[in-house]
């Protein structure tokens, strides 16, 4: 890849990150109040009210920062906002990581070896 092309990917790459930050900081706080998908099909089935009362998910260490779509123990104007910045920055981490990883094991490319000269000559 030459260096252009990886110059236009890099910067590809950040302004498309940037977009991703401003639409969790700027956006999320607009997103609707109402049930998400699978809240709300249990809300209909009238089985959200057989939860277990002390869920495994609600062991995991993130479960103590993050309380839904929000982070707890910060004012609740940026509670959302925060959370959309941290989740969206996890995840490009994420990918990022396993992207790198993937890249990685693959051998590159050997160029092949130039027309053998010609021995007619």
């Amino acid at each position: 890849m030459s260096r252009s092309s990886q110059a236009s990917h890099r910067t590809f790459l950040w302004f498309a990150l940037g977009i991703s930050l401003f639409v969790a900081a700027l956006l999320s706080p607009f997103a609707s109040p109402n049930p998400d998908g699978l809240d709300r099909v249990a809300q209909d089935h009238k089985f959200d009210t057989k939860a277990v009362e002390n869920p495994p998910a609600h062991q995991l260490p993130f479960y103590n920062i993050f309380d839904e779509y929000a982070l707890r123990g910060v004012p609740e104007q940026v509670a959302t906002p925060l959370a959309g910045l941290v989740g969206t920055l996890v995840t490009f981490g994420l990918a990022w990581g396993v992207g790198k990883l993937v890249v990685r094991g693959k051998q590159p490319e050997q160029a092949l070896p130039s027309d053998p000269p010609d021995a007619s000559r």
